[in-house]
């Protein structure tokens, strides 16, 4: 089960996170990011995910630079507000709390980095600015706006076609420009549709993008 912990970095800064460990042998390890509102309940199950199946998972509260424990609800006033809050951190401050959930994570192997939505813009962005052994990326909202930037690793996306953020042009550029990231595309699925506490959640495409993904860190992660 997945528990809060802290983590410090050298700077002194020291923000919350969700932690989760396998009671199997671990296979590696995953760093992952969250959404525009916040490290929501949502971040502990997905860790907890991970771990079931091998992987340590460490999902940080990105807006501990801006307050403690601000998490936004799943309206569109806390997307707006989170928006608003992902803005207020720079990027060498996301970078610097992703190196240091990475750093906690690899003294137990290599380790991948995961994201949603905003947070999967992010992953996009730590897998070209840091090293990383995989990439898990789910609906990563504003990848589009940032192909010049070629993850260093090897890079799985989900996306579903009827995605009102992430529409099929936007899949079809990440596709043009980055040829080699295995792009899954899942038929009716929306925007969010791996997450249970939103309302465009989908079952079935939530499992199965599970079950790629794991199929894809065990490819890439395990020695």
């Amino acid at each position: 089960m997945s528990q809060k912990i802290t983590l410090a970095e050298a700077d002194g800064h020291a923000f919350s996170a969700w932690r989760s460990d396998p009671v199997q042998p671990v296979r590696g390890g995953i760093v992952v990011l969250h959404a525009v509102y916040g490290l929501t309940n949502h971040m502990g199950d997905v860790c907890e995910q991970y771990a079931s199946h091998g992987y340590a998972a460490i999902a940080p509260a990105l807006y501990d630079r801006i307050g403690k424990d601000v998490v936004h609800p799943y309206t569109a006033q806390g997307a707006a507000a989170g928006t608003q809050s992902y803005k207020s951190l720079t990027q060498a401050q996301i970078l610097a709390d992703v190196q240091a959930c990475a750093d906690a994570l690899r003294p137990l192997g290599r380790v991948a980095i995961s994201g949603f939505c905003t947070g999967g813009t992010w992953a996009w962005i730590a897998a070209a600015e840091l090293e990383f052994n995989a990439q898990v990326n789910f609906y990563g909202s504003q990848v589009p706006a940032h192909l010049a930037l070629a993850p260093r690793c090897p890079t799985i996306m989900h996306y579903g076609d009827s995605d009102h953020v992430v529409p099929m042009d936007g899949i079809e550029r990440i596709r043009s420009a980055r040829p080699e990231a295995l792009i899954h595309v899942y038929p009716g699925g929306k925007h969010a549709f791996f997450n249970p506490e939103q309302q465009n959640y989908d079952s079935a495409h939530a499992a199965l993008a599970m079950e790629r993904s794991i199929a894809f860190l065990d490819q890439h992660l395990r020695r």
